[in-house]
């Protein structure tokens, strides 16, 4: 027998009860999206390096350390996405969707990054995420954390929302000086990741995961005492419209995101179902990024959830059976059962045919596991039982039970 080749560590393959699970999730996010307004967009899931290296920035953990990056044939360097706002705003702009005009996009698809697999971080991930592009107010910022918040709700998911600002541009730049001070008074404490970080974007310190830096953190510059009149009233505004709608959020003046092209507001949603990886949610405002990327300014604020993440947390995600009509039959008869399940087929039910040589009982149990809605028995050459959720069994011809089965499950 030939050796088993094992997977590749972190990458895990979603097996059918999983994808399952998956579709409902992936159904209603799909299903609101639309309703509010988005529209889909499909990227491709590799890129040209440098646009992650601009984009993302390149004193990040993401481009320094866990990007998935190789020369191809012609040496260009190429690399398997990491996030997709970086790919969303390139794809526009090449097809001029962004200059005088407003835009909202939504996306899904796997990101892969070489962080060390633990519970709810794999090196292979998969994310939905909402982008709105031309929209400077803090309008839109709102219907976002509303729309997040209808979906939680809608999963049974229990988190809660942190919200803070970046300020402006000058707000950084004034409060990059007040933290790189205080850090370097602190610097004998710092890890080895927060010193590199020091002296090439010290805002990275902050998202530091490490608990021995909370202390010291715990006592850092706020950045909300940096905050212009201009970058102030927006957060007060936007604070005050969610209020207005009774969203629950807290403050966290703490809060940062891990990729460079973040302005203005900042947001997360975090579970304590989640352990370690609390963060099921998060997004912001990324208003330069356009810019950065070769476009004319144009404001952008968007959101992207990890898709494992809120699966392994959604307390309402029963899956449905997929199977209208399972089809148990005695080997002799598998011609005539797939007939049958074709003329169904034509009538628009989901069917299923047994088609391994199983004894009736085994068949019993997969319809059973199938959860089908109708199970038909074939019994002989023209004569098919039929049962419907438990209920008492029907015993009729092959033309009498597509007949049946169409007046009981509804369909024409």
């Amino acid at each position: 027998m030939s050796r088993q080749i094992a997977g590749v560590r972190g990458v895990a393959a979603l097996l059918p009860e999983d994808c399952a699970k998956w579709a409902v999730v992936e159904d209603r996010a799909r299903r609101l999206f639309t309703a509010y307004g988005f529209a889909e967009i499909r990227l491709p899931v590799i890129e040209r390096t440098e646009l992650y290296a601009r984009a993302v920035g390149e004193v990040t953990d993401i481009v320094e350390k866990e990007m998935y990056t190789f020369a191809d044939r012609n040496g260009d360097s190429l690399s398997l996405r990491p996030e997709g706002t970086a790919g969303c705003v390139r794809a526009g702009i090449e097809a001029g969707l962004f200059h005088n005009q407003t835009q909202r996009f939504w996306y899904q698809g796997p990101m892969f990054r070489h962080e060390r697999p633990q519970k709810g971080r794999y090196r292979q991930f998969h994310q939905m995420g909402v982008e709105a592009y031309g929209m400077a107010g803090s309008g839109i910022e709102a219907e976002l954390i509303l729309l997040g918040e209808r979906l939680f709700r809608e999963l049974g998911v229990k988190a809660r929302l942190l919200i803070n600002s970046l300020g402006t541009e000058a707000c950084r730049a004034r409060y990059r000086d007040a933290l790189v001070a205080y850090l370097q008074v602190h610097e004998s404490v710092l890890d080895e990741d927060s010193r590199r970080r020091l002296t090439r974007n010290p805002l990275r310190v902050l998202d530091s995961k490490n608990p021995d830096m909370a202390a010291v953190l715990a006592d850092a510059p706020r950045i909300s005492d940096y905050w212009s009149t201009e970058a102030r009233a927006h957060f007060e505004q936007l604070t005050g419209r969610l209020s207005d709608l009774g969203v629950a959020f807290e403050v966290a003046p703490r809060l940062v995101r891990g990729l460079d092209y973040y302005t203005h507001t900042v947001f997360e949603w975090v579970s304590t179902d989640l352990g370690a990886q609390a963060t099921v949610c998060a997004g912001g405002r990324y208003d330069r990024l356009v810019e950065d990327l070769g476009g004319a300014a144009t404001p952008a604020v968007g959101f992207a959830m990890g898709l494992e993440r809120l699966v392994a947390i959604a307390q309402t995600i029963e899956p449905q059976g997929s199977t209208d009509v399972f089809v148990a039959t005695p080997e002799a008869f598998v011609g005539r059962a797939l007939h049958f399940a074709e003329g169904l087929r034509d009538r628009g039910f989901a069917v299923s045919v047994h088609l391994a040589d199983a004894s009736m009982k085994s068949q019993m149990k997969q319809a059973q596991k199938a959860r089908a809605r109708c199970i038909a028995r074939v019994q002989d050459e023209g004569v098919v039982a039929l049962s419907y959720d438990a209920r008492e069994q029907t015993t009729l011809t092959w033309d009498g039970a597509t007949e049946h089965i169409t007046d009981m499950l509804g369909k024409t």
